[in-house]
């Protein structure tokens, strides 16, 4: 029987948002799961979550992590760390797609090939006016 197919563990009604975190493998740690919440990076149900708050099946869960803000709702509550396969199906990520962004050409230029020529600074020149470095 494989991992996708297998039936969800039994679990309680609800646990610590941040041993959800870990256990569905959002996080790495539960310490890391943890500082998250601290840091102001959590939200269960559009509340500020602290690594105690509870979560239960139906909450939302919002965490922003690397830069990224996930959406997800929790569909099962687990309290042990169990495969990604598994973890995958106790919750719904709605987090929504990331637009597609227009990447800059990358400039390059010969090793050696000595100081740019007046042609050659009006091109870059172009480049950088058209595509402005993102902050």
């Amino acid at each position: 029987m494989s991992d996708s197919s297998a039936p969800l563990p039994s679990g309680p009604d609800s646990t610590r948002v941040d041993r959800w975190l870990w256990a569905v493998r959002l996080v790495k740690t539960r310490a890391d799961a943890a500082q998250a919440c601290r840091g102001g990076h959590v939200r269960v149900n559009d509340r500020p979550a602290k690594p105690a708050t509870t979560v239960k099946a139906g909450d939302q869960v919002r965490v922003r992590l690397h830069g990224t803000t996930r959406i997800i709702d929790v569909s099962h509550v687990i309290l042990k760390r169990v495969a990604a396969p598994v973890a995958a199906r106790c919750y719904v990520d709605r987090t929504p797609a990331q637009p597609a962004q227009a990447t800059a050409p990358v400039i390059r230029r010969d090793r050696g090939a000595g100081r740019p020529t007046k042609r050659d600074r009006r091109q870059l020149e172009k480049l950088r006016t058209d595509f402005p470095p993102q902050a």
